[in-house]
């Protein structure tokens, strides 16, 4: 049963993730109640089905429109493979349990919010409200202990960034600010803070990589909103082994 719930999970990852890749083009355009079907951007023919099917299409195709031969963005077989293998691995990790939705969940906001981020650098309000009932219902369902840790992480995480935009004077984006705050709910205090700590090393990471390819020239701005959700995403799975590795570590230094 393990291989079919493994496939089953990697399956459902690469159709959301398809999903996700309209969601997170379509919400910022204020296009995603529109009954138009899906089109190539740069000729506007609409797409058939088997120009559809996740990943499996784009390699076909070769990264071409068949129409007009535009090359088709990275972005959008990225998004269905990451977050099918994220959903896998997350299954192989949790098995079937409520951490494996919570798990989920934070893929999926992470799929949406690449998206947005990288092409319109941008975290919309409607994205991180229509995940905030479900954080909650989450933690309704496995409360944190204390209960009340999922309450201060989410104040936490909104008011540190609150601060440092302060201090930084517009340094970062209220999407960023929210978005912290949305995934204090989940991880509660102190992890937060562990979550945003991993999140400045992935984007300084991210920083210097795209400084390197642009060879020093110029200066780029770097979507965050991915880092966080994925700081919060390992701080959620190993933040435990993350904390006790580093108690150890201060305890062989003495």
């Amino acid at each position: 049963m393990d291989i079919v719930y493994s496939g089953v999970s990697f399956v459902f990852g690469l159709i959301l993730g398809s999903f996700y890749n309209v969601v997170g083009l379509r919400i910022p355009q204020q296009t995603f109640l529109s009954s138009s079907r899906s089109a190539c951007p740069a000729c506007n023919q609409t797409l058939r089905w088997y120009e559809l099917i996740p990943v499996l299409s784009f390699i076909l195709q070769k990264g071409k429109c068949r129409n007009c031969q535009q090359s088709i963005s990275i972005l959008y077989p990225l998004v269905e493979l990451l977050t099918g293998i994220g959903f896998l691995l997350s299954y192989l990790h949790l098995g079937l349990s409520l951490d494996l939705w919570i798990t989920f969940s934070l893929i999926s906001l992470f799929s949406i919010v690449l998206v947005t981020d990288l092409r319109f650098m941008l975290i919309p309000n409607k994205i991180l409200l229509c995940f905030l009932p479900v954080f909650i219902l989450f933690r309704v369902l496995q409360p944190l202990e204390p209960w009340w840790s999922s309450i201060t992480g989410a104040i936490a995480g909104y008011g540190l960034l609150a601060l440092i935009i302060i201090v930084s004077r517009g340094g970062m984006g209220a999407g960023d600010m929210k978005l912290l705050g949305l995934l204090g709910i989940i991880l509660g205090f102190p992890y937060i803070l562990l979550a945003f700590f991993i999140a400045t090393i992935i984007g300084l990471l991210s920083s210097m990589i795209m400084m390197l390819k642009s060879g020093f020239k110029a200066k780029q701005e770097v979507p965050f909103g991915p880092a966080i959700i994925l700081g919060a995403l390992i701080t959620f799975l190993f933040g435990d082994y993350l904390v006790e590795a580093y108690l150890n570590l201060i305890w062989y230094g003495k």
